[in-house]
């Protein structure tokens, strides 16, 4: 979406979205797609938070000459600043994105096996008071399944309509100053990078 909207000159490839379940997976699967489309492409430009990788995925993207969009995860980079206040106000908050909330019934509840063992959804969830559903796309269909997610958890519904927030702020960042951005950006870099862009207007 993001390409048609900026006519950017782009191919998007993906990793399976269930090793956001296993993390550690994260960074090897990466590294193998990059390294399959490294030959065709004048940059790659990773469009992950860290994930829970814990750092490995910077230090595979620093070894195959790849930079990834600042940021831990695509609740921060979706929610911007309005994420650290979502938190602040109640840390047992449950995220959906429009991908997670199509998707909740295999990512979630196959992915952690509730499916087999239904008895383990309170120990899971049993300290989460509410769903924050941050939606991209005004969608009625996807707007319904974060409601069946909801019901699911037995957790009350809040819907902020983010867009692609703070991901096209910085995704546009990098898009537009290739030049100027470093391949392998330290993580004083990135700091510095993901200050810098909250100022954009889109």
């Amino acid at each position: 979406a993001l390409c048609d909207q900026h006519g950017w000159d782009a191919e998007v490839i993906a990793i399976p979205a269930i090793l956001h379940m296993k993390p550690d997976q994260i960074a090897p699967a990466v590294q193998k797609r990059i390294s399959e489309a490294n030959n065709h492409h004048q940059r790659i430009i990773v469009i992950y938070g860290d994930c829970g990788t814990r750092g490995s995925l910077d230090k595979v993207l620093e070894e195959v000459n790849a930079v990834r969009i600042p940021g831990p995860h695509c609740y921060e980079q979706y929610a911007g600043e309005t994420f650290e206040k979502i938190m602040a106000e109640e840390p047992g908050t449950f995220f959906l994105t429009d991908f997670l909330a199509r998707g909740f019934m295999h990512y979630v509840v196959k992915g952690l096996g509730l499916d087999r063992n239904p008895e383990l959804k309170s120990e899971y969830f049993h300290r989460y008071t509410r769903v924050v559903y941050l939606q991209q796309r005004e969608d009625e269909a996807s707007l319904e399944r974060a409601r069946e997610a909801a019901n699911y958890l037995g957790l009350p519904l809040e819907v902020i309509h983010t867009g692609y927030g703070d991901l096209e702020v910085r995704l546009r960042w990098i898009m537009e100053n290739h030049e100027s951005v470093s391949p392998t950006l330290s993580t004083a870099q990135r700091t510095s990078t993901e200050k810098s862009t909250h100022g954009i207007n889109l």
